[in-house]
């Protein structure tokens, strides 16, 4: 069947600094009193958000699929068409995207989760996605068999 992939990957925040952080701050609101208890009733949706978001990868007979659950209900695809080049990277979250998450920098969109590993589309319109991946060889490896 068509639909089923050669390559999955499913990603999720679960980062122990992550979790440190939005529980330190949760705390320090708890801790400083009435007035901060607005506070705790924003930072429990935003963790809980964080909690669900997971990046999901595949790869198919026609092309690359992604999505950032619950933000992309659907998956996003790109067609072996569009592909100029793609390619195994190592990358730096911070420097080149701002961090962790659906990020943009002109001319290229990054979708990453964790790690500094991923895969480096290029497509022939000239806009890039990076592709984070923990299995960033196999990604390659897949995406190798599909296109033959």
């Amino acid at each position: 069947m068509d639909d089923d992939p050669v390559f999955r990957e499913v990603q999720r925040f679960r980062q122990l600094w992550l979790w440190a952080l939005l529980g330190g701050i949760a705390l320090l609101m708890v801790v400083s009193g009435p007035i901060s208890w607005a506070g705790l009733i924003v930072i429990v949706p935003v963790a809980g958000l964080v909690y669900s978001l997971r990046l999901q990868t595949e790869v198919r007979v026609d092309g690359v699929y992604f999505k950032m659950w619950p933000l992309h209900r659907s998956f996003r695809r790109i067609t072996w068409m569009e592909i100029e080049h793609y390619e195994s990277k190592e990358y730096k979250p911070l420097r080149e995207f701002g961090g962790w998450g659906i990020r943009w920098a002109p001319g290229k969109m990054a979708y990453n989760v964790s790690g500094s590993q991923g895969i480096w589309i290029e497509r022939k319109d000239g806009r890039s996605v990076l592709l984070g991946s923990q299995h960033a060889e196999e990604f390659v490896k897949a995406i190798d068999e599909a296109t033959r």
